[in-house]
C-alpha cells in the first residue's frame, strides 16, 4: 500500500461521521433484537441475519454519500476499495451469537483505517445504549465520559477474556492455556464488549484468535486511547493484514510476561 500525499481530514468531522454511522446501524438493529428472525449460515458457517445486513448497508450508503473517495471493508458486503488511503472496517453485529442468544454483548464495530492502521474506533452497544470511542492522539470515552484501563502489574491478579475456548486450535490452545493457568479468574463470552470493559477498568487482558480485520480494527484505538496496549501475539501493531491474534492489556506492564506465555521465544523483546 503506497501512502498519498492527500491532507488529512479534519478529526472531528470523521468522529462526527463515525457517529451518525452508529446511530443508523443502532436504528436498524434494535428492532430485531429478542424476535424471531431467520438465520442463514455463511460459508464458513458462522451466522448472519438481516439485522447484520441491513445495519451494513445503511453505513455503507451513508458512506458513499459523504466520503465517497474513502474505502470500505464490511463484515457481509467485502471490500470497495480497500487499498484506498483512508478505509472504513465496519462490523455491523460483532457477536452474533450473543444477538441471537439475546444477550445485550454485541456490537457494532466501526474503525477508520489511514494507510491500513487503525486511527479511530467505535464499540456501539445498541440495546444498552453504551457507545465506547478512541482516536489516535486522543482520550477514549464511553458515552462521552472520559475512561481509562486500571493498574495490573501481576497476571496472577489479573481478569482474562477470551470469547470462546473453541476458538483455540491446537499450538494455540496450549498458548492460551499457559496465559489462563497464570491468571486470577478466565472468563469467556462477550466478543468485542469484554474489550469494552477493558478500556473501563474491569477487565485486564482480552487473548483472542481467528480474528479478521473487522473484528479487531474498531478496538486498537479505543484500547490504546484509555491507556493500554493491543497488538498480535508477537507484539506487533495490529493492522491490515494481521494474522488474526490479538492480545489486549490494560496495563502496559503486563505485556511481556503475556507475549513469552503466548508465543515463547518469539515474543518482541
Amino acid at each position: 500500500m503506497t501512502p498519498s500525499s492527500s491532507p488529512i481530514p479534519d478529526l472531528a468531522a470523521l468522529l462526527s461521521l463515525a457517529h451518525d454511522l452508529a446511530d443508523a446501524a443502532r436504528e436498524v438493529i434494535r428492532p430485531y433484537f429478542r424476535q424471531p428472525i431467520d438465520v442463514d449460515l455463511k460459508v464458513d458457517h458462522t451466522p448472519v441475519t438481516i439485522a447484520d445486513r441491513e445495519a451494513e448497508r445503511v453505513m455503507r450508503s451513508m458512506l458513499a454519500d459523504r466520503v465517497p473517495e474513502h474505502g470500505v471493508v464490511g463484515e457481509e458486503f467485502g471490500a470497495d476499495r480497500a487499498e484506498a488511503e483512508w478505509v472504513w472496517v465496519l462490523d455491523p453485529i460483532d457477536g452474533t451469537q450473543a444477538f441471537l442468544s439475546g444477550q445485550p454483548t454485541f456490537g457494532t464495530l466501526i474503525a477508520l483505517l489511514h494507510n491500513g492502521t487503525p486511527i479511530l474506533g467505535l464499540i456501539d452497544q445498541a440495546i444498552t445504549r453504551e457507545r465506547w470511542v478512541g482516536a489516535q492522539g486522543e482520550g477514549a470515552t464511553l458515552n462521552g465520559a472520559a475512561i481509562q484501563t486500571r493498574l495490573c502489574t501481576d497476571l496472577s491478579t489479573a481478569t482474562v477474556f477470551a470469547t470462546s475456548p473453541a476458538m483455540f486450535q491446537e499450538a494455540d490452545a496450549a498458548c492460551f492455556e499457559r496465559l489462563s493457568e497464570r491468571a486470577n479468574l478466565v472468563r469467556y463470552g462477550l466478543d468485542c464488549y469484554a474489550y469494552g470493559l477493558l478500556a473501563l477498568g474491569f477487565v485486564d487482558v482480552v487473548a483472542e484468535c481467528q480474528m479478521e480485520l473487522h473484528d479487531y480494527a474498531a478496538l486498537v484505538p479505543i484500547v490504546e486511547a484509555a491507556g493500554g496496549v493491543i497488538s498480535d501475539w508477537r507484539g506487533e501493531p495490529l493492522k491490515m493484514g494481521s494474522d488474526g491474534r490479538v492480545l489486549a492489556l490494560g496495563d502496559t506492564a503486563l505485556q511481556m510476561e503475556a507475549l513469552r506465555l503466548l508465543d515463547g521465544e518469539q515474543a518482541v523483546e
